[in-house]
């Protein structure tokens, strides 16, 4: 038997453990849309630890990082450096969230954001800022086991059939068992991809090198060692200015806990020292990087001119005398990355255009008061929302990092909205709208037209100087929001 099957048979043993644990938590909620978005708020520590973790390091870790690190050199702590930051401020603004929404029933950061600034015209907007900034994620999980099903079958499984297999495992889970399914998968993966990223850390170096030390001495002295000089090297081999690092890596901390499907986990939260303590234990996920990065340096002598670099990991797995039992492991541990991301994607942005886009029409409103209809419209979205992103990773080129590194300009127009929502009471919803669509449009412009950047930063940031003088300007030269509403979020 060609150790391919047996690769394939041991990531197909995952996959049904994981559609099994995937389904049964959901048989323990309510059936409300609030059970199915916000599993009932009941989510401790150890759950939401493992969600907020398994559902941001995922493709682009597992498979991005490490081609980051492969092609790029020091670029690649570019990863690490805004994992570092990214969570603080979600100890600030997560007990706040969970608070109103267990009072008013929010389950989505649109809703929130809504409700403070009386403005049906910025939910919409959300909504559509949400789905549109989560389909590139998703597609970058489903190209990712995609890649993955390819390689390791050498090239029998094409990639979009190994996206077609994972992310169907996916769409079943999520559909019937919403939240709750995220959270336990999640935890699954979360503990499967931290021993698989550790020992494949430590193992490469040591068999190739003799270990890590050895493998740096040699990356040194190679042609490579000026790229681990910080801040690295660009997709096309030149040297990444400071401009672009720093503002990529400031860029990415503040849209960190921005993401609708990472923001909404406040509202599943048990209590505000749930998420608290999860935060303060964040950074020990972060350190699940460490490693990852590892495995694309030890690569770059052993392993020339492979292409595209995202694939490296199951390239050296294939490549070296490594148990097929173990290189299986490894892919499924691969697959968990893709889908621990996905899966949280997928329900978040289903049920953030429906809960934010579509409820408001008054056509569906009424329909989706009756019982049971809100959920089953979410679970419709997540159908269409997984098969939408399915045909982007099908033909889509762009690679990993880099099309998560440009979602994030986007979504991190959030940011001002949420710290003045809690902080601003001056703050209005006309200066909180033309904000965010100001900073979205300078983010667009000079994403498609860098040449007119005055500098090499990252196009968010531009959007983010724009998006703070509407939201400030508009603010305090229109009239001030309702008062009470006001000290509902700022006397928390």
């Amino acid at each position: 038997m060609a150790d391919w099957i047996i690769i394939l048979g041991i990531c197909g043993i995952y996959l049904a453990i994981t559609l099994v644990m995937g389904i049964i938590p959901g048989r323990k909620v309510s059936n409300s849309a609030a059970g199915y978005v916000a599993g009932d708020r009941s989510m401790n520590v150890f759950i939401l630890y493992f969600v907020l973790g398994a559902s941001i390091f995922s493709s682009f870790a597992f498979l991005g990082g490490p081609g980051w690190a492969y092609s790029r050199g020091a670029a690649a702590f570019y990863i690490i450096a805004y994992g570092a930051l990214g969570m603080v401020p979600f100890y600030f603004f997560g007990p706040k969230a969970r608070k109103l929404g267990a009072k008013h029933g929010f389950v989505t950061q649109a809703e929130l954001l809504q409700d403070r600034y009386n403005s049906k015209v910025l939910s919409a907007l959300l909504a559509i800022l949400t789905v549109v900034v989560l389909i590139p994620y998703l597609t970058l999980q489903m190209k990712g086991a995609g890649l993955v099903l390819n390689t390791i079958s050498e090239g029998t499984i094409p990639e979009w059939l190994g996206a077609g297999i994972a992310y169907g495992v996916v769409l079943v889970y999520v559909f019937f068992s919403g939240v709750m399914g995220v959270g336990w998968t999640n935890t699954f993966q979360g503990i499967f991809m931290l021993i698989i990223a550790w020992f494949l850390g430590i193992y490469l170096p040591e068999k190739m090198y003799g270990g890590i030390g050895p493998m740096f001495e040699e990356l040194i002295a190679s042609d490579f060692g000026d790229a681990l000089t910080a801040p690295g090297l660009t997709s096309s081999g030149a040297v990444w200015d400071w401009w672009g690092f720093s503002s990529a890596v400031l860029i990415s901390a503040i849209g960190f806990s921005m993401w609708p499907h990472f923001f909404m986990k406040a509202f599943a939260a048990k209590s505000d020292r749930t998420i608290k303590l999860t935060v303060v234990l964040y950074p020990t996920f972060q350190v699940f990087l460490v490693p990852i990065l590892i495995i694309g340096f030890a690569a770059v002598l052993a392993f020339p001119n492979v292409t595209p670099a995202d694939s490296i990991l199951p390239h050296v797995l294939l490549q070296m005398d490594l148990p097929v039992i173990l290189i299986g492991l490894v892919c499924a541990g691969t697959l968990a990355a893709s889908m621990s991301s996905g899966d949280a994607i997928v329900h978040a942005a289903a049920s953030v255009a429906v809960r934010d886009g579509l409820s408001k029409s008054p056509s569906l409103a009424n329909w989706m008061k009756a019982e049971g209809n809100e959920r089953t419209l979410i679970r419709i979205l997540v159908i269409v929302i997984s098969l939408i992103a399915y045909y982007f990773a099908v033909f889509s080129e762009t690679d990993i990092v880099s099309l998560l590194l440009g979602a994030y300009g986007g979504i991190a127009q959030m940011f001002p909205l949420v710290f003045a929502m809690f902080y601003w009471p001056r703050a209005n919803g006309k200066g909180a709208l033309a904000g965010l669509i100001g900073g979205i449009v300078v983010t667009l412009f000079f994403l498609y037209n860098p040449e007119f950047k005055p500098l090499p930063m990252h196009e968010g940031i531009y959007g983010l100087i724009v998006n703070l003088a509407l939201l400030i300007g508009i603010s305090l030269t229109t009239e001030p929001e309702d008062r009470d509403r006001i000290e509902r979020y700022t006397e928390l």
